[in-house]
């Protein structure tokens, strides 16, 4: 089992508060869309409006929340919304960063996770301080050999503008943890909680050219796996749709006042 009963309840309890606290503060009167409400109904669009709210409840707070509690039996550390790094990376680092990108964009080069990290840690403390905007880490976890993973999570599908965007951010990272350690173990890389292509493989020639997709890009189950171990995705899963089942009558109760 990838997963303990303790944390099958914490996963458990954390949704049961989100979707609680949605269903209490919840007010669809708010965007005035009349020719959809008069299309399909009034309890449909707020059905439609919550499960919107929901989806970005989801993306910002619960999953990364649930992997934090995932992780934390198997790593030294676990914490979501991370929040102990600085802004500050050097001159010399920030010239790397915009090589290994400029590179990438123009097939000079391909993608190698070890390989830019250990480039933009030797060029971390050259030159002058450059402030830079503040991270906002999805999730740290540190493991038994001291690697410090740092994770962005992301459920949309990105366009090419976005995941150019991405690899400079998770360069600057290591940057960022290089100035105050050059010799540090480092890992950075995007996780996607679930596949929005299932039952097809996801899609993952749209990064190809700019990540190194086996070792900064990891979709549903490679994600969760990676945290808890084998058939962890599908605990949780199992979790969620064990919530949902028993929230069915609260949710029910709530939309039947929009009919």
């Amino acid at each position: 089992m990838a997963l303990s009963n303790e944390q099958r309840n914490e996963i458990s309890d954390l949704l049961k508060q989100k979707i609680r606290q949605k269903l209490a503060k919840y007010n669809p009167e708010t965007n005035n869309m009349p020719f959809h409400v008069r299309l399909l109904g009034k309890e449909r669009m707020a059905i439609f409006s919550f499960v919107q709210s929901l989806n970005t409840t989801l993306g910002t707070s619960v999953f990364e929340q649930t992997a934090a509690i995932i992780a934390r039996p198997h790593f030294k550390q676990s914490i979501h919304q991370y929040k102990e790094f600085n802004n500050t990376i050097s001159k010399g680092a920030q010239d790397v960063i915009q090589e290994i990108v400029d590179d990438l964009k123009a097939g000079k080069r391909k993608p190698n996770l070890d390989t830019e990290t250990s480039a933009v840690l030797a060029a971390s403390q050259r030159g002058k301080t450059i402030k830079v905007k503040r991270p906002r880490i999805d999730l740290f976890i540190q493991a038994k050999d001291d690697t410090e993973y740092y994770f962005d999570l992301k459920t949309a599908k990105p366009n090419i503008d976005e995941i150019i965007g991405f690899k400079r951010k998770l360069l600057e990272w290591v940057a960022i943890r290089g100035i105050l350690d050059p010799q540090v173990k480092v890992r950075t890389a995007l996780a996607i909680p679930y596949n929005p292509y299932e039952p097809e493989p996801y899609a993952r020639w749209t990064f190809a050219g700019m990540f190194d997709t086996t070792e900064e890009l990891f979709v549903a189950e490679e994600f969760w796996n990676l945290l808890g171990g084998e058939k962890t995705y599908q605990n949780v899963l199992e979790v969620f749709e064990k919530v949902g089942i028993e929230l069915r009558p609260e949710i029910d109760k709530r939309f039947n006042q929009f009919k």
